[in-house]
């Protein structure tokens, strides 16, 4: 069985880490160089860095912030936000990056999915999926959520699987930065329709939403961030606790 992983996520605005709930009331959460330090010495198992305003001001990623970042840890490192081309990604992961994770791009044009895996490999390709219910059906969002879209969350998913992903990151929009929890109905259906990990992303408040996550949600992996950036839990913690709930984890 593989381990389960822990990933805290950066979400970057001007330079700084920020935090909000439901992508909205942003608020500052640290400097991310020093965040990311801090991550990889306590026992994340990797590291998420998302430009969140990049695909609003159309504009690329941050470069210079993403090579300082990777230059202090030691951890898989995965960077969106404005990505569009190949050739993003190329200078992505030649700054540090060891996966990129895409966004609106994809949905806007899909042929992307397939290019990059093509040309990086899988394993280099993460589709970051923004979904809320509407009506009672899942409907993928764009633009850091602000841009409501006719896409089925598991329709899309099953796409992007096809077309070359490597992992999902799956973030409930109302879910997120609630405390309340990870949508762990819809993780589970996207765990049984799809065979690549699952990433889940949006709702945790405590630690036993992790292991809710892992054993309701049957994701692959649970990402946080404000619980990590404002020390509610602590990672080593947070691990003792899934492995006393017997789940696979790399302590």
């Amino acid at each position: 069985m593989l381990t389960k992983r822990i990933i805290p996520c950066l979400d970057i605005k001007n330079g700084r880490t920020v935090k909000g709930v439901n992508f909205i009331d942003l608020k500052d959460a640290g400097d991310p160089v020093e965040l990311a330090k801090k991550y990889a010495e306590t026992g994340a198992d990797e590291l998420v860095f998302l430009d969140i305003s990049a695909t609003e001001e159309r504009r690329k990623t941050l470069i210079d912030l993403v090579r300082k970042v990777a230059a202090t840890i030691n951890i898989p490192f995965t960077v969106g936000g404005g990505i569009s081309s190949v050739e993003d990604v190329d200078l992505l992961l030649q700054n540090g990056a060891d996966k990129v994770s895409i966004n609106s791009s994809a949905v806007k044009n899909p042929q992307l999915i397939n290019d990059l895996a093509d040309k990086f490999g899988r394993q280099c390709v993460v589709v970051a999926i923004d979904a809320k219910r509407i009506d009672g059906i899942w409907k993928v969002h764009l633009v850091g959520g602000k841009v409501p879209t006719d896409l089925n969350l598991f329709d899309w998913a099953k796409e992007v699987e096809n077309r070359g992903a490597g992992e999902i990151l799956f973030t409930s929009m109302e879910n997120d930065g609630t405390k309340n929890g990870f949508a762990n109905e819809a993780l589970s259906k996207l765990a049984q329709m799809v065979n690549i990990p699952i990433i889940a992303s949006g709702g945790a408040g405590n630690m036993q939403h992790f292991v809710d996550a892992f054993q309701i949600g049957k994701a692959d992996a649970a990402l946080a961030a404000s619980v990590f950036h404002f020390q509610e839990i602590e990672i080593p913690e947070l691990k003792k606790e899934l492995k006393r709930n017997n789940i696979e984890i790399r302590l």
